[in-house]
């Protein structure tokens, strides 16, 4: 038996003379288990919203993205490596696009846009269908040539597939001089009619103009082997295989994944997790400074029990460690329950739903996502957090 822990379960758990040690341990503990639970639940609701952009993100991003190796903006791939793409029996498709920013016009409003030129097909191998508010998933209306526009642009501009006004695009002419007394004509400019509205995420929407490739390559006046990427669709797109296949054809080609094509956005994901974490963890810290209170109590309370244990040989040492296994048991109590109920609670949000978003949202109830990551960091942390309150605490007795 260790004579230590028995003897902290013993104080944790006996009824103390001065009840107010047993009111403030009791608040150490639930505070423990509250911030705990709280741990878990914010996370786990922070991985759901994650979850939901980055499964947004990846129906229009592709599995993998070559670029230029050089880091240009546009490059000319070599037709036999993705001719040897599109054979590999690992990939579904293939696909160039060419990507810049436009002037866009409509009904006398005006914006910039990000534009993105897919082959035709696009919009059938694609998953965007099921983002389209308005209109169709089309880069087409019979054979004339259609755009698809992101919803906070097309809200700024006023767009409806619709109405008959056309969208203009305009992008300098590379042979032309620019006219200070008009620009406008120093532009070229193509003609399209808002075929769809989509809603992907906030920033994507914002900019967001797709239109078939041939449309941005006379806009831009770029030849028809000139791209900004090439987009490759996996058959297995998890991100093992996706891994995999990226290391195959590493030293033949740049590509990236998901992630990397979208870097900024999911390390700024990284970040803000990071700060709750933090900013919790801190929360939770100022709660367990009720233990060393508690301690500092029970330690005066047992000066008779401290003294008959030196007595019969107890050394000061093994006092102090006494003390630190009761402060820790206090904190240990807190965040079992903490992780019982905020893990129970954050399961039972992501199978039921029942905790609903106010508003018009893409989802009716508060995303969760709970990974075992967290649920283990979340234990280290708030257990390294009380044994260090009570390594402070009882150090405060002297042999």
């Amino acid at each position: 038996m260790n004579v230590r822990l028995f003897i902290a379960r013993r104080y944790l758990f006996a009824k103390k003379s001065h009840n107010v040690i047993n009111v403030i341990s009791a608040i150490s503990a639930i505070g423990m288990a509250i911030g705990t639970a709280a741990l878990i639940l914010i996370l786990s609701v922070y991985n759901g919203f994650d979850n939901l952009i980055e499964r947004n993100i990846s129906d229009l991003a592709p599995d993998l993205l070559m670029v230029s190796p050089s880091g240009s903006a546009k490059f000319t791939p070599d037709s036999l490596l993705t001719d040897a793409l599109a054979a590999d029996k690992r990939v579904r498709s293939v696909r160039y696009t060419l990507e810049d920013n436009v002037f866009l016009t409509y009904g006398g409003k005006q914006a910039i846009a990000r534009a993105k030129g897919v082959e035709d097909g696009f919009e059938a191998s694609a998953k965007l269908a099921g983002h389209i508010v308005e209109g169709e998933c089309a880069i087409h209306k019979g054979d004339a040539p259609a755009a698809l526009i992101g919803a906070g642009l097309a809200r700024g501009l006023g767009v409806h597939p619709r109405f008959v006004d056309q969208l203009v695009l305009y992008y300098p002419d590379k042979n032309g001089r620019i006219s200070p007394s008009n620009p406008a004509a120093s532009a070229v400019s193509r003609s399209l009619a808002p075929a769809g509205i989509l809603s992907i995420s906030t920033d994507t929407d914002a900019s967001l103009l797709i239109v078939p490739l041939y449309v941005m390559q006379a806009l831009t006046g770029s030849p028809d082997n000139l791209v900004s990427g090439v987009e490759i669709e996996l058959k297995d797109g998890s991100k093992r295989a996706v891994r995999k296949f990226k290391k195959d054809y590493a030293a033949q080609c740049t590509l990236l994944s998901r992630n990397e094509q979208q870097r900024d956005l999911f390390k700024m994901m990284q970040y803000e997790k990071a700060a709750i974490f933090l900013i919790l963890i801190f929360v939770v810290l100022i709660v367990a400074l009720n233990i060393y209170g508690s301690l500092s109590m029970l330690i005066i309370e047992k000066e008779d029990d401290i003294a008959t244990l030196n007595a019969l040989g107890a050394s000061g040492k093994m006092v102090r460690q006494i003390f630190v296994l009761e402060g820790w048991l206090i904190s240990l109590c807190g965040l079992i329950a903490g992780l019982v109920a905020g893990t129970a609670l954050a399961l039972a949000q992501q199978k039921l739903g029942f905790v609903k978003m106010p508003g018009n949202y893409m989802v009716d109830a508060y995303p969760v996502v709970v990974k075992p990551g967290d649920i283990a960091l979340t234990a280290i942390a708030v257990a390294v957090i009380g044994l260090v309150v009570a390594l402070v605490a009882a150090g405060r007795k002297k042999n």
